[in-house]
């Protein structure tokens, strides 16, 4: 097997074009060739000796260049101005207590459920996952908890108990 050393001269070129192929030319394709050789570096001494040593590093050249890619897209992009203005719902200290005290007077299975799917964004499924219970009654506890809580506003804002149905069973999740 070749000293890795003259893998890099043999075909370091070539892993570079890869790079800048897919990440145009500058600091990300330097260091995307860079992350390659370190990859194949460690990787080198469990690699067959009749393996194609060049497809190999292309591969991996251009697998680091897309995770490149793929981080440029999660990075913030700092602009000189913000498109608008804040919202003040949701932030903590912002004296809006009345929907979370609204939140807070549901039933446990229904806070749960309305917290996890529409505060949280999660899926019934995965709400239902979460609280060891089935789509189903979560996708009902979440509709009945949305439902006292808009009765809460309709009402001006009377207390929940007071818009709560007599039925215990009202929303539980099984």
């Amino acid at each position: 097997m070749k000293p890795f050393e003259q893998l890099v001269a043999d075909h370091g070129p070539t892993v570079l074009r890869v790079c800048r192929a897919v990440l145009g030319p500058g600091p990300d394709a330097d260091d995307a060739w860079s992350e390659t050789f370190l990859s194949a570096l460690k990787a080198y001494p469990e690699l067959p000796w009749d393996a194609n040593h060049e497809a190999w590093l292309v591969t991996i050249a251009h697998r680091k260049a897309i995770d490149v890619v793929r981080r440029r897209s999660r990075t913030p992009v700092p602009t000189d101005q913000l498109p608008e203005s804040p919202s003040l719902l949701g932030i903590p200290g912002n004296d809006d207590d009345e929907l979370r005290q609204a939140v807070a007077a549901l039933p446990l299975r229904q806070r749960e459920a309305v917290a996890l799917h529409y505060l949280a964004g999660l899926p019934y499924a995965e709400a239902a996952e979460l609280t060891g219970s089935t789509t189903a009654a979560v996708r009902r506890a979440a509709a009945d908890g949305m439902a006292k809580l808009r009765a809460f506003y309709r009402r001006g804002q009377q207390p929940v108990a007071d818009v709560a149905a007599p039925d215990a069973s009202e929303g539980a999740i099984r």
